[in-house]
Protein backbone atom coordinates (compact mmCIF):
# COMPACT_ATOMS: atom_id res chain seq x y z
CA UNK A 1 0.00 0.00 0.00
CA UNK A 2 1.78 3.09 -0.77
CA UNK A 3 1.35 6.64 0.68
CA UNK A 4 0.29 9.79 -1.14
CA UNK A 5 2.26 12.99 0.69
CA UNK A 6 -0.19 15.61 -0.19
CA UNK A 7 1.50 19.83 0.53
CA UNK A 8 -0.28 22.74 -0.26
CA UNK A 9 2.77 24.57 -0.20
CA UNK A 10 3.97 26.43 -3.17
CA UNK A 11 6.89 24.57 -4.86
CA UNK A 12 10.02 25.67 -6.22
CA UNK A 13 8.86 25.04 -9.83
CA UNK A 14 6.02 27.47 -9.26
CA UNK A 15 8.20 30.38 -7.97
CA UNK A 16 10.44 29.81 -10.81
CA UNK A 17 7.72 29.88 -13.25
CA UNK A 18 6.34 33.79 -12.12
CA UNK A 19 9.57 34.94 -13.75
CA UNK A 20 8.55 38.26 -15.35
CA UNK A 21 5.07 37.16 -14.66
CA UNK A 22 3.54 37.58 -11.47
CA UNK A 23 5.60 39.64 -8.45
CA UNK A 24 6.79 37.19 -5.62
CA UNK A 25 6.04 38.37 -2.43
CA UNK A 26 7.93 37.93 0.22
CA UNK A 27 8.64 38.40 4.39
CA UNK A 28 10.78 37.06 6.71
CA UNK A 29 9.48 35.39 9.76
CA UNK A 30 10.86 33.81 13.00
CA UNK A 31 7.89 32.67 15.23
CA UNK A 32 5.28 30.23 14.72
CA UNK A 33 2.74 33.46 15.36
CA UNK A 34 4.04 35.39 12.83
CA UNK A 35 4.30 32.56 10.36
CA UNK A 36 0.84 32.11 10.50
CA UNK A 37 -0.05 35.97 10.23
CA UNK A 38 1.76 36.20 6.95
CA UNK A 39 1.24 33.07 5.53
CA UNK A 40 -2.10 33.53 3.50
CA UNK A 41 -0.24 36.59 2.11
CA UNK A 42 2.73 36.07 1.06
CA UNK A 43 4.74 33.43 -1.60
CA UNK A 44 7.62 32.90 0.65
CA UNK A 45 8.56 33.45 4.09
CA UNK A 46 12.31 33.81 4.39
CA UNK A 47 14.19 32.84 7.99
CA UNK A 48 16.53 35.06 7.11
CA UNK A 49 19.77 34.99 9.66
CA UNK A 50 18.66 39.19 10.09
CA UNK A 51 16.93 36.80 13.26
CA UNK A 52 20.36 37.14 15.20
CA UNK A 53 19.69 41.25 15.21
CA UNK A 54 16.17 41.99 14.74
CA UNK A 55 15.08 39.14 17.42
CA UNK A 56 18.11 38.30 19.95
CA UNK A 57 19.98 42.05 19.39
CA UNK A 58 23.12 40.66 18.13
CA UNK A 59 25.53 43.80 15.82
CA UNK A 60 25.45 41.88 12.76
CA UNK A 61 24.60 38.32 11.47
CA UNK A 62 27.59 37.08 11.96
CA UNK A 63 27.05 35.22 15.63
CA UNK A 64 24.20 33.21 14.22
CA UNK A 65 24.27 29.70 14.68
CA UNK A 66 22.96 26.51 12.37
CA UNK A 67 21.17 25.78 15.80
CA UNK A 68 19.32 28.90 16.25
CA UNK A 69 18.18 28.75 12.46
CA UNK A 70 17.16 25.52 12.58
CA UNK A 71 14.91 26.74 15.91
CA UNK A 72 13.56 30.06 14.01
CA UNK A 73 13.03 27.67 11.24
CA UNK A 74 10.82 24.89 13.07
CA UNK A 75 8.43 27.89 14.31
CA UNK A 76 8.06 28.87 11.07
CA UNK A 77 7.09 25.68 9.83
CA UNK A 78 4.73 24.65 12.70
CA UNK A 79 3.35 28.41 12.05
CA UNK A 80 2.33 28.10 8.52
CA UNK A 81 1.08 25.80 5.50
CA UNK A 82 0.99 27.55 2.27
CA UNK A 83 4.24 29.99 1.65
CA UNK A 84 7.14 28.01 0.33
CA UNK A 85 9.76 28.54 3.16
CA UNK A 86 13.62 29.16 2.59
CA UNK A 87 16.15 29.12 5.52
CA UNK A 88 19.35 31.12 5.40
CA UNK A 89 22.74 29.28 6.15
CA UNK A 90 24.78 31.53 8.70
CA UNK A 91 28.13 32.54 8.57
CA UNK A 92 30.61 29.27 8.57
CA UNK A 93 28.21 26.58 7.72
CA UNK A 94 28.78 26.70 4.01
CA UNK A 95 31.60 28.45 3.25
CA UNK A 96 34.65 25.99 3.46
CA UNK A 97 33.40 23.47 0.45
CA UNK A 98 30.36 22.21 -0.70
CA UNK A 99 30.41 18.99 1.60
CA UNK A 100 30.24 21.12 4.60
CA UNK A 101 27.40 23.18 2.59
CA UNK A 102 25.40 20.18 2.15
CA UNK A 103 25.74 18.64 5.50
CA UNK A 104 24.66 21.89 7.37
CA UNK A 105 22.08 21.94 4.42
CA UNK A 106 20.43 18.25 5.03
CA UNK A 107 20.49 19.21 8.70
CA UNK A 108 18.69 22.24 8.34
CA UNK A 109 15.86 20.26 5.97
CA UNK A 110 15.53 17.17 7.96
CA UNK A 111 15.31 18.76 11.20
CA UNK A 112 12.68 21.66 9.98
CA UNK A 113 10.82 20.53 6.73
CA UNK A 114 11.79 23.67 5.68
CA UNK A 115 11.83 23.90 1.15
CA UNK A 116 15.11 25.65 0.52
CA UNK A 117 18.26 27.27 1.88
CA UNK A 118 20.02 30.42 0.88
CA UNK A 119 23.62 31.03 0.50
CA UNK A 120 25.19 34.70 0.22
CA UNK A 121 27.79 35.63 -2.79
CA UNK A 122 31.42 34.28 -1.77
CA UNK A 123 34.61 32.51 -3.17
CA UNK A 124 33.77 28.88 -4.95
CA UNK A 125 30.13 29.47 -4.28
CA UNK A 126 28.60 28.38 -7.71
CA UNK A 127 30.05 24.94 -7.32
CA UNK A 128 28.70 25.07 -3.52
CA UNK A 129 25.13 25.59 -5.30
CA UNK A 130 25.98 23.23 -8.16
CA UNK A 131 26.40 20.81 -6.04
CA UNK A 132 23.83 21.14 -3.57
CA UNK A 133 21.13 21.51 -6.37
CA UNK A 134 22.62 18.05 -7.95
CA UNK A 135 21.57 16.29 -4.34
CA UNK A 136 18.00 17.58 -4.57
CA UNK A 137 18.59 20.62 -2.35
CA UNK A 138 16.83 23.63 -3.79
CA UNK A 139 18.83 26.82 -3.50
CA UNK A 140 18.14 30.71 -3.53
CA UNK A 141 21.88 32.95 -4.17
CA UNK A 142 21.94 36.71 -2.13
CA UNK A 143 23.83 38.94 -3.98
CA UNK A 144 25.17 42.99 -3.82
CA UNK A 145 24.65 43.50 -0.01
CA UNK A 146 25.91 40.28 2.30
CA UNK A 147 25.43 40.80 5.65
CA UNK A 148 27.83 37.86 6.73
CA UNK A 149 30.46 39.61 5.06
CA UNK A 150 29.97 42.63 6.81
CA UNK A 151 33.22 43.34 8.58
CA UNK A 152 35.25 42.74 5.21
CA UNK A 153 32.98 45.11 2.92
CA UNK A 154 33.23 47.63 6.51
CA UNK A 155 29.59 48.06 6.95
CA UNK A 156 26.12 47.78 5.56
CA UNK A 157 27.08 49.87 2.37
CA UNK A 158 24.76 50.16 -0.91
CA UNK A 159 26.75 48.15 -3.75
CA UNK A 160 27.17 49.12 -7.57
CA UNK A 161 28.37 52.75 -7.41
CA UNK A 162 32.16 51.48 -9.38
CA UNK A 163 32.17 49.81 -12.45
CA UNK A 164 33.92 47.30 -11.05
CA UNK A 165 31.67 46.53 -8.15
CA UNK A 166 29.08 46.43 -10.94
CA UNK A 167 30.75 43.95 -13.04
CA UNK A 168 31.44 41.70 -9.99
CA UNK A 169 27.71 41.59 -8.87
CA UNK A 170 26.66 40.82 -12.26
CA UNK A 171 28.99 37.97 -12.17
CA UNK A 172 27.85 36.75 -9.02
CA UNK A 173 23.93 36.60 -10.27
CA UNK A 174 24.91 34.88 -13.43
CA UNK A 175 27.21 32.73 -11.71
CA UNK A 176 24.64 31.44 -8.83
CA UNK A 177 22.13 31.17 -11.73
CA UNK A 178 24.02 29.06 -14.33
CA UNK A 179 24.79 26.77 -11.21
CA UNK A 180 21.08 25.85 -10.38
CA UNK A 181 19.55 28.17 -8.15
CA UNK A 182 15.93 28.49 -8.36
CA UNK A 183 16.30 32.43 -7.42
CA UNK A 184 18.22 35.53 -6.11
CA UNK A 185 17.77 37.93 -3.36
CA UNK A 186 19.31 41.49 -4.73
CA UNK A 187 20.30 43.11 -1.67
CA UNK A 188 21.07 46.99 -1.48
CA UNK A 189 22.49 47.88 -5.24
CA UNK A 190 22.04 50.83 -7.09
CA UNK A 191 18.58 50.18 -9.13
CA UNK A 192 19.90 50.09 -12.42
CA UNK A 193 21.70 47.20 -11.56
CA UNK A 194 19.24 45.39 -10.07
CA UNK A 195 16.88 45.65 -13.49
CA UNK A 196 20.36 44.49 -15.47
CA UNK A 197 20.71 41.72 -12.72
CA UNK A 198 16.83 40.91 -13.46
CA UNK A 199 17.14 40.71 -17.34
CA UNK A 200 20.30 38.95 -17.46
CA UNK A 201 19.20 35.61 -15.25
CA UNK A 202 16.53 33.07 -16.05
CA UNK A 203 15.66 32.42 -12.22
CA UNK A 204 13.26 34.73 -10.21
CA UNK A 205 15.30 38.17 -8.45
CA UNK A 206 14.11 39.12 -5.12
CA UNK A 207 14.73 42.62 -4.18
CA UNK A 208 15.29 44.57 -0.86
CA UNK A 209 16.99 48.05 -1.18
CA UNK A 210 17.11 47.16 -4.75
CA UNK A 211 14.44 47.67 -7.38
CA UNK A 212 11.03 47.53 -8.43
CA UNK A 213 11.40 45.96 -11.76
CA UNK A 214 12.78 42.71 -9.69
CA UNK A 215 10.25 39.69 -9.76
CA UNK A 216 10.00 39.99 -6.24
CA UNK A 217 10.06 41.70 -3.09
CA UNK A 218 10.98 41.24 0.65
CA UNK A 219 11.81 42.75 3.63
CA UNK A 220 12.41 42.29 7.14
CA UNK A 221 8.90 42.33 8.66
CA UNK A 222 9.04 43.62 12.33
CA UNK A 223 10.82 47.03 9.92
CA UNK A 224 7.88 47.43 7.80
CA UNK A 225 5.56 46.65 10.25
CA UNK A 226 7.54 49.86 12.40
CA UNK A 227 8.46 47.71 15.39
CA UNK A 228 11.66 50.03 15.54
CA UNK A 229 12.67 53.56 15.89
CA UNK A 230 14.70 53.38 12.82
CA UNK A 231 14.19 51.58 9.71
CA UNK A 232 16.95 51.82 6.70
CA UNK A 233 15.35 53.89 3.78
CA UNK A 234 14.22 51.47 1.73
CA UNK A 235 12.02 50.14 3.95
CA UNK A 236 8.59 51.47 3.33
CA UNK A 237 6.05 51.11 7.05
CA UNK A 238 2.97 49.59 6.47
CA UNK A 239 2.18 50.04 10.39
CA UNK A 240 3.62 51.92 13.14
CA UNK A 241 3.66 49.28 15.74
CA UNK A 242 6.47 50.43 18.21
CA UNK A 243 4.27 53.35 19.36
CA UNK A 244 1.26 50.90 19.62
CA UNK A 245 3.06 48.99 21.94
CA UNK A 246 4.90 51.57 23.72
CA UNK A 247 1.06 53.15 24.22
CA UNK A 248 -0.32 50.35 25.40
CA UNK A 249 2.58 49.08 28.00
CA UNK A 250 2.23 52.42 29.42
CA UNK A 251 -1.11 52.10 29.59
CA UNK A 252 -0.78 48.63 31.19
CA UNK A 253 1.61 49.45 33.44
CA UNK A 254 -0.40 52.73 34.93
CA UNK A 255 -3.83 50.38 35.54
CA UNK A 256 -1.16 47.84 37.36
CA UNK A 257 0.38 50.50 39.58
CA UNK A 258 -3.37 52.20 40.08
CA UNK A 259 -4.75 49.20 40.86
CA UNK A 260 -7.37 49.06 38.45
CA UNK A 261 -6.19 46.02 37.16
CA UNK A 262 -7.66 43.17 36.64
CA UNK A 263 -11.21 44.10 38.04
CA UNK A 264 -13.73 42.14 38.91
CA UNK A 265 -14.49 40.49 35.55
CA UNK A 266 -11.17 39.67 34.58
CA UNK A 267 -10.26 37.50 38.36
CA UNK A 268 -12.44 34.19 39.51
CA UNK A 269 -14.89 34.10 41.85
CA UNK A 270 -15.30 31.16 43.99
CA UNK A 271 -18.28 28.95 42.90
CA UNK A 272 -21.06 28.70 45.59
CA UNK A 273 -21.82 25.16 46.66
Amino acid sequence: MSLRIRSTRLTVPQIVSRKGKDKIVCLTAYSAPMAALLDAHVDLLLVGDSVGMVVHGLPSTVGVTLEMMILHGKAVIRGSERALVVIDMPFGSYERSPAQAYDSAVKIMQETGCQAAKVEACEGIADTVAFLVKRGIPVVGHVGIRPQAVHTDGGFKTKGHTIDERQQILADARQVSDAGAFAIVVEGVVSELADEITRAVSIPTIGIGASSECDGQVLVVDDMLGLFEWTPRFVRRYASLHTLIDESVAAYAMDVRNAVFPNSSETYAARKT
